[in-house]
């Protein structure tokens, strides 16, 4: 693990998961989310077309049943004509059964894939919803590897539903079928009891029933804790890669610490935690092998003893003992599909507990507080910004603006200068609506863009530089020859024929040249408005220079409020305010940012 995430990763117990863990209501939401999305008709189409495959299925093994009793009475009479006959109708229904089976394996791949897509892609749309995914990360332990959620457990949940939804399908129709088999082979059997004979209609039923509800009853009792211990493995697996990802993330630090071998403790640390819930796991396997594995032997002899009064009583020959046997076999393992799989429900049974919760989280995401005021957000006329009384709740304290009020228009460029002491990330993030803790008002212009530039090396999206310069917009908005005078203008004439080239950007490019290529975005969008958290100190002398002179020029209309110290470009500042300590005031929870029912109205972005 790595030191200082505990309180932060996918770490907590499954049982402090399983807050919202009932199964209904799980697949319920699960189910209504599938139908909803795109192909949410394909599912449809291929779970109907999959029926219909397992019901010819199933008429074609009850076929085959039948079968058994004329092919081992013609071996039983010696007669070779009527011998091959039968070997005959064997491969005519095999062949017709091969043909159902393979059409059944295309149909339960294809529900795999579009499971996948559907599941997945309504977790990618609600997760990138406008603020959702950043509220998520701030929200806990649900908030942290939502990859591995969206990923490895969606694309594994999605393989064992349709799999053992197929497969429980198929049993439920073989048992209907096979049921009334046994019970018209069984329907007069009766048993001598102290000298009086007792009916027993249908037993071969009543047998492969109790022998069925013992195997499931004592699979659930051994087997019981496999859920809770394949949903830890899956947490401390999602920890595991947490720590992988963020060594690779983070190897330049690292290597110029020669931290090496204090990582290598860590992972190594996560890599136990895997390896013990992993070997609890075997434990929970290994203990549920002893039934799954003694009733399937104990199958072998089962449907002949079963059998076998019926064909001492004379009621039977031997081909009837033989198809009684084999209907019997179909009947129970229909029974036994919950003893045979159960090791797999318990493995769907946590993932559903994953991805289901990921997806309640996701959806139910928004912003809830517990102090006693929150910031209100509200949307104004076109060309102001107006900022009220706002005083934003760290964890420290309260800091405020010392100007009750604030009203920034357009073209207007604002400093605001941060006292020792003062968050003034927070106040970012209050100003870009992230924030709501704290009191005030902040009144955002309608219809009008912004662009937030937050403290830090920006974020630059993989693929081309054209791609990169219209983020979050369509590159095909912004011309190529537009796109190269932004770069020019920035002295980045260097990237001008990689325009269309796709790369790693923020490996490839040094932090000026990313601070620059994300002002030379500002550029090409000329946003109306520009809200930045202490960027330009992080300039060089040269491509601060290009900043000032491209918005004295180019972008004069741009309004900016620029959050920092002291020390940025007066000369670009009509005005500074100031961030001071509130007098008084109480701090903020940090963990307030979380839960659902939201208590402010979003600024447009």
């Amino acid at each position: 693990m790595i030191d200082g995430e505990d309180d932060s990763s996918d770490s907590h117990s499954p049982e402090t998961e399983a807050e919202h863990s009932g199964l209904v209501p799980q697949l319920v939401m699960m189910a209504r989310a599938l139908l909803a999305s795109p192909v949410g008709k394909s599912l449809i189409a291929l779970t109907v077309a999959a029926f219909v495959v397992i019901v010819a299925t199933a008429y074609g093994q009850v076929w085959l049943n039948r079968w058994n009793q004329p092919f081992y009475d013609a071996l039983t009479r010696r007669d070779y004509r009527d011998f091959l006959y039968q070997l005959g109708m064997f491969f005519v229904i095999a062949g017709s059964l091969l043909v159902l089976n393979v059409a059944q394996r295309w149909l339960v791949e294809a529900l795999k894939v579009k499971l996948r897509e559907g599941l997945v892609g309504d977790l990618i749309r609600d997760w990138m919803s406008p603020r959702r995914a950043f509220w998520l990360a701030n929200a806990g332990p649900m908030g942290v590897n939502p990859d591995q959620r969206m990923h490895e457990d969606a694309r594994h949940l999605c393989e064992l539903s349709a799999a053992l939804g197929t497969e429980l399908m198929q049993a439920s129709v073989l048992l209907v079928t096979f049921i009334g088999v046994l019970w018209v082979l069984s329907r007069g059997f009766s048993m001598t009891i102290a000298g009086h004979e007792v009916p027993v209609p249908g037993y071969m039923v009543w047998a492969a029933i109790l022998y069925a509800g013992l195997g499931s009853l004592l699979s659930y009792w051994v087997g019981g804790s496999l859920i809770g211990r394949n949903a830890e493995r899956y947490a401390r697996e999602a920890d595991l890669r947490f720590a992988l990802v963020r060594v690779n993330e983070h190897l330049d630090g690292i290597t110029l610490a020669a931290g090496e071998e204090g990582e290598r403790r860590r992972l190594e640390s996560s890599l136990g935690a895997v390896l013990r819930a992993t070997w609890r796991l075997v434990t929970g396997l290994t203990n549920l092998t002893w039934i799954t594995a003694g009733f399937g032997w104990v199958m072998i002899v089962a449907p002949i003893l079963v059998a076998a009064p019926l064909y001492f009583d004379g009621r039977l020959t031997f081909g009837g003992m033989m198809m009684a046997a084999a209907a019997f076999t179909q009947a129970q393992s229909s029974l036994r599909w919950f003893v045979d799989n159960f090791s797999q429900i318990a493995d769907w049974r946590a993932t559903l507990l994953r991805v289901a919760n990921f997806r309640r989280a996701v959806v139910t995401i928004d912003v809830r507080h517990e102090v006693e005021s929150h910031i209100t957000y509200a949307e104004g006329i076109a060309g102001r910004i107006v900022i009220e009384g706002l005083e934003v709740s760290t964890a420290a304290g309260r800091d405020m603006l010392r100007e009750r009020t604030v009203e920034v228009r357009t073209g207007e460029r604002l400093l605001i200068v941060g006292e020792p002491g003062t968050n003034r990330t927070l106040l970012f993030r209050a100003l870009a609506g992230l924030w709501p803790l704290g009191t005030g008002r902040i009144v955002m212009p309608a219809g009008e863009q912004i662009l937030y530039f937050p403290r830090g090396t920006p974020y630059l999206p993989q693929g081309s530089l054209r791609e990169v310069l219209a983020y979050p917009m369509k590159p095909d908005g912004f011309g190529a020859e537009a796109c190269a005078q932004a770069l020019r203008r920035l002295g980045l004439e260097r990237l001008v024929p990689l325009l269309e080239v796709p790369r790693r950007w923020d490996r490839e490019l040094s932090e000026d040249e990313q601070l620059g290529l994300a002002f030379a975005r500002v550029l090409l969008q000329a946003p109306a408005w520009l809200l930045i958290d202490d960027v330009f100190g992080s300039l060089d002398g040269d491509t601060l220079e290009r900043v000032i002179d491209v918005f004295g020029h180019e972008l004069v209309r741009t309004a900016i409020i620029h959050i920092g110290g002291a020390q940025a470009r007066d000369p670009l500042f009509a005005r500074v305010v100031h961030l001071v300590r509130s007098p008084a005031g109480r701090a903020a929870d940090p963990g307030a940012v979380r839960g659902k029912g939201s208590q402010f109205r979003e600024g447009r972005s």
